[in-house]
């Protein structure tokens, strides 16, 4: 069974077994999708993922599965049952790399951890991913994005001065984690493929999001206070943050250095404020911040967001209107730029998925859609793994592949 993938981009020949649930660890495979990796998704009806039953009456029709899982395969296989182990073995003897996010020591019960799968494949490169990791005290708790960023400190710094944190978004620690792991991923391929051997890669979701923040500690280390929210502000740019515009919308606006600022001034067309020396160097305004944040406000109220947005960004200055996914959709800088494009469901039917949001010489090309349940599992067990047909009836039989 012949199934149309990408045949360029960067890892154009690696295969990929994802092991993975939701979203952290199905984001490495779309990351290796889109540099044109074969990816394929072991599921089982027994054991759904929730993004294929959460809010959704079809299972391969939900949109938050298929936003993770474009251009994968799908091959659907009973991991409860040792028949269902041996193909996944025999699978991965066939793979370049292995993505597990399971909960911590499921895996290693399955049978399916590193040392089991090396001795199958010395050379797969296995990506483990979790909370904290796979060793140390806290090694057996598990949890979701919000934990992640929480553990991770990005949390406690989310809000405004003089204000309780309030969080951030959850899907921020899920795909950066993910993109670390990707990351890891790749240069350990590279290792392995330069005659180094498999490598285990242990990644934690937590030390993933405290890398992100490390000037916090490196403040706590010198000053022994611990760091808190400061709404939009940043130490090395003011003004810096978001202001309501006439027509409701909002506006960001950072003023990165002291000609911006003066560029600024000129466009607000007040010549007290060109000429305020409060405001002539980055420590005047950091000085005079309050004061200067509502002089912005004042301004931005009396226009529109996208005016606004248009004369600041033509004059070098750093500024984007707030969008919905509305906008972002109808952007048409992003279509022309390739970040969307169109794949084919295996109904035949076409819709827009976001593509890779990097440009290569060789780029890899996504044009299906997520995978249904067990889509492909005639191409898994048959041309890749070797099972006749007559085979592969006896495990359907059996119920080990439906």
């Amino acid at each position: 069974m012949k199934v149309s993938g990408s045949t360029s981009g960067p890892l154009a020949g690696i295969r990929v077994v994802e092991l993975t649930k939701v979203w952290a660890g199905p984001y490495v495979g779309k990351l290796l999708t889109l540099l044109g990796a074969e990816v394929i998704r072991v599921e089982s009806e027994k054991s759904l993922d929730v993004t294929r039953v959460f809010g959704v009456t079809d299972i391969n029709d939900a949109p938050g599965f298929k936003a993770v899982n474009p251009q994968k395969l799908s091959v659907q296989v009973d991991m409860k049952s040792e028949q269902g182990i041996e193909l996944i073995k025999k699978l991965v003897a066939k793979a370049d790399i292995v993505v597990e996010n399971l909960r911590p020591g499921a895996i290693e019960r399955l049978g399916l951890g590193y040392e089991s799968l090396q001795q199958v494949n010395p050379n797969v490169v296995y990506v483990a991913m979790s909370m904290w990791g796979n060793d140390g005290p806290l090694a057996y708790q598990t949890g979701y994005a919000p934990c992640f960023a929480a553990l991770g400190g990005l949390s406690a710094r989310i809000g405004y001065a003089d204000e309780p944190p309030c969080g951030m978004n959850i899907r921020y620690a899920d795909s950066t984690f993910g993109a670390y792991a990707t990351l890891a991923a790749l240069a350990c391929l590279r290792h392995s493929k330069q005659g180094g051997g498999g490598q285990y890669v242990d990644v934690s979701a937590v030390e993933s999001m405290s890398s992100i923040i490390g000037d916090a500690f490196v403040d706590f280390l010198s000053t022994h206070e611990l760091p808190h929210p400061h709404g939009n502000r940043r130490r090395a740019m003011a003004p810096h943050g978001v202001w309501q515009c006439a027509d409701g919308q909002w506006l960001s606006l950072a003023v990165t250095d002291d000609s911006n600022w003066q560029a600024l001034a000129a466009i607000i067309g007040d010549e007290h404020l060109a000429a305020d020396e409060r405001f002539h160097t980055l420590a005047g305004r950091k000085c005079h911040e309050d004061e200067l944040e509502q002089l912005i406000a004042a301004w931005c109220v009396k226009h529109s967001a996208e005016s606004l947005e248009h004369l600041l960004q033509s004059a070098g200055i750093a500024a984007l209107r707030s969008r919905n996914s509305l906008d972002l959709i109808a952007d048409t800088g992003l279509w022309s730029r390739g970040l969307y494009v169109e794949v084919e469901d295996s109904r035949g039917q076409f819709k827009s998925t976001m593509s890779a949001p990097w440009v290569f010489e060789r780029g890899a090309t996504i044009h299906r859609s997520a995978p249904d349940l067990g889509q492909h599992n005639a191409y898994v067990l048959g041309d890749i793994i070797g099972l006749d047909q007559q085979q592969q009836q006896a495990l359907v039989d059996a119920k080990i592949i439906c």
